[in-house]
């Protein structure tokens, strides 16, 4: 592979780190909000008031934000090793796991579905990449 090669293809790996980054920068922004406008409905300055609805919405916030930044770690790392469709596949499904556990959160019924669709999307997307990223530290 010549350098032009290589770095095209690191290239086209990083552009889909940046494109999965940058829509869950955006996902976290509207959990956020979410609690926010919550938050001015319930006339709730701090926590959630024992509000269910915030206590939900912080939660699923709070699960984001305890998900989401190893992955996007991972994902960067795994740009370093491998292509461009294999980053898009992890984050593609990552981001519709984390979508669907937030969205699944909401429902009134426990456990709902989408929550644990979500689940497994982030747990098998952990997998992989973590399964990737051995493979191309041995091998």
């Amino acid at each position: 592979m010549s350098i032009e090669q290589a770095l095209a293809f690191h290239t086209e790996a990083f552009r889909a780190v940046a494109l999965w980054t940058g829509l869950s920068l955006l996902f976290v922004l509207f959990l956020s909000m979410r609690i926010s406008a919550g938050r001015r409905r319930h006339k709730v300055s701090v926590g959630d008031g024992g509000h269910a609805e915030l206590t939900t919405s912080t939660r699923a916030f709070g699960n984001a934000i305890e998900y989401i930044p190893l992955a996007l770690v991972a994902l960067a790392v795994v740009a370093v090793f491998y292509s461009a469709a294999i980053v898009h596949l992890l984050g593609g499904a990552f981001f519709l796991g984390r979508v669907l556990h937030a969205w699944g959160m909401g429902q009134e019924k426990q456990p709902a579905v989408g929550r644990m669709l979500g689940m497994i999307l982030t747990y098998l997307t952990f997998i992989g990449s973590a399964g990737l990223l051995i493979f191309a530290a041995v091998f």
